[in-house]
């Protein structure tokens, strides 16, 4: 064990992200996790509690768990959302502990001209990026030693729901949707829980955006993913939401990683010739 006097309580740790995360930690620290799916595996698990977002109070598993870090990961009704982040920030201002939030490039999709930095504004024209922006500011009220924002961008990564869509959309013959004027930064479960995993051991906080050091093109980046999950031609749908280019993506220029967590969006796509 790394450090056994770091309890964590990652929220939402049943979904993708979360279990991701859950499983990277769990080997070094005392960690829990709450799931919602009716997952058998997660029921007789002792690390595991059943948490409903819009029927049960987080205040139950936090004063069960008493966590050091909470990690949130948890995906599901909006205002429910909110709700849940309000409880814990309350939770953390009375406590010895933390949150990370796990937030989104989305919190900045209304500025397309510019990729965004930690701490540029915020303005978002999409509903779930308001909701994250909304959680984001609960969290900037609470001293900064007591929190860490996570900004992603799009996650790939072989068992990632974007990449199963778009095998099964292969599979199907349906038409693969590519943005062509869509410039963005990249992410895979891996590289974001081993940048998760740094952040909780040496205790950072602040914001940090989690995303690849260079930017792609949506539609070259989709159609070089295609060639590595194998020899397909599919048809693609090409959706142009402007005629401009439109930037949504997260780079750090406050807080960078270690070189040794720092990655180019060619290594998530090489990522998946090496399974």
């Amino acid at each position: 064990m790394d450090d056994g006097s770091k309890k964590i309580l990652i929220l939402g740790a049943s979904g993708f992200l979360g279990h991701a995360i859950y499983k990277e930690l769990c080997n070094y620290f005392d960690t829990y996790g709450t799931y919602n799916s009716a997952r058998r595996s997660f029921e007789g698990n002792k690390q595991f509690f059943k948490y409903n977002m819009e029927e049960d109070d987080v205040h139950e598993i936090l004063e069960k768990v008493r966590p050091k870090v909470i990690v949130s990961a948890v995906r599901g009704n909006f205002a429910s959302q909110i709700v849940a982040h309000r409880h814990l920030v309350e939770y953390v201002k009375e406590n010895d502990c933390c949150l990370y939030f796990l937030s989104s490039a989305n919190v900045f999709d209304a500025y397309s001209k510019y990729p965004s930095y930690e701490h540029d504004k915020t303005l978002s024209e999409s509903v779930y990026g308001r909701l994250k922006i909304k959680i984001e500011n609960m969290l900037l009220r609470l001293p900064q030693k007591k929190m860490g924002i996570l900004r992603i961008p799009m996650v790939f990564g072989n068992s990632s729901p974007r990449v199963k869509d778009i095998k099964k959309y292969i599979w199907d013959n349906a038409p693969v949707e590519v943005f062509p004027n869509l410039v963005l930064n990249v992410t895979n479960d891996d590289k974001l829980t081993q940048q998760i995993h740094y952040l909780i051991n040496r205790n950072k906080r602040g914001i940090f955006h989690l995303g690849s050091n260079d930017l792609v093109h949506h539609e070259d980046f989709t159609k070089e993913i295609v060639e590595r999950i194998g020899d397909f031609t599919p048809i693609y749908k090409r959706v142009f939401t402007t005629n401009d280019e439109r930037y949504l993506a997260v780079l750090p220029r406050d807080n960078k990683l270690p070189k040794n967590l720092q990655f180019s969006y060619q290594d998530i796509i090489d990522h998946h010739v090496m399974r």
